[in-house]
């Protein structure tokens, strides 16, 4: 088990009940092995465009798995789950709002709060007034962080987010980096323990030869 590296890069969008479900392990899967988590609020809508993906809730028969998959985890993880008032949201208020300057320990609590709003059974994540009310419940200046969300510097601070978040290899959320290792998704934070034990499978050998295997078919896409 390694111990004492360097924190957990946990790349999220607060539109993705998923994130939501691995940002209730995270915690305790991190401080079992001494390391801190880094949240990271990037636009999962912009990873989509970059890699030329629909997201799951586009597509009508993966968003009607989506909440029965989300309900299943959030019962195993003993965690309450109930949706938004919509879905897909547009999230940039709260992932700016959590972008801003603060103490680590004030950052998590804003991100549970938003967070729970989401996905939590609160009143979502429509506007101000939800992003002021859960700013306030971590308790924040609402007001003042809705209008500090604003700023342009904000702005690019989220937007430098996502860039490097795809430059490092990114295309969904969540994302957590270890080490410079990627894991995706809710459902890797099992392969993500093993990795931190020193029990990855995972061989650069492998990853090399799946890197020049040959494709001999190429699938035609609708419309192209």
């Amino acid at each position: 088990m390694t111990t004492g590296g360097a924190p957990l890069r946990f790349c999220f969008d607060f539109v993705s009940p998923y994130a939501y479900l691995a940002w209730t392990q995270i915690h305790a899967l991190a401080a079992r092995h001494g390391r801190a988590v880094e949240p990271v609020p990037v636009v999962f809508g912009a990873l989509l465009d970059a890699c030329g993906q629909r997201g799951p809730a586009e597509i009508p028969a993966k968003r009607a798995y989506l909440f029965k998959d989300c309900v299943r985890l959030a019962d195993g993880f003993g965690v309450p789950f109930g949706p938004p008032p919509a879905h897909p949201f547009n999230p940039l208020l709260a992932l700016r709002a959590s972008s801003l300057p603060m103490p680590e320990p004030t950052r998590r609590a804003l991100v549970d709060r938003l967070f729970a709003a989401a996905w939590g059974g609160g009143g979502g994540l429509a506007g101000p007034a939800e992003v002021n009310e859960a700013a306030s419940a971590a308790g924040l200046d609402g007001a003042q962080v809705v209008r500090d969300a604003g700023a342009q510097a904000i702005k690019d601070r989220l937007r430098r987010n996502t860039d490097e978040a795809l430059a490092a290899g990114a295309f969904g959320v969540p994302t957590t980096f270890a080490d410079g290792e990627l894991f995706w998704g809710v459902d890797a934070l099992g392969h993500l323990e093993r990795f931190l034990e020193g029990h990855d499978p995972v061989t650069a050998e492998q990853v090399a030869r799946w890197a020049a295997l040959p494709a001999t078919a190429i699938r035609r896409v609708a419309g192209g």
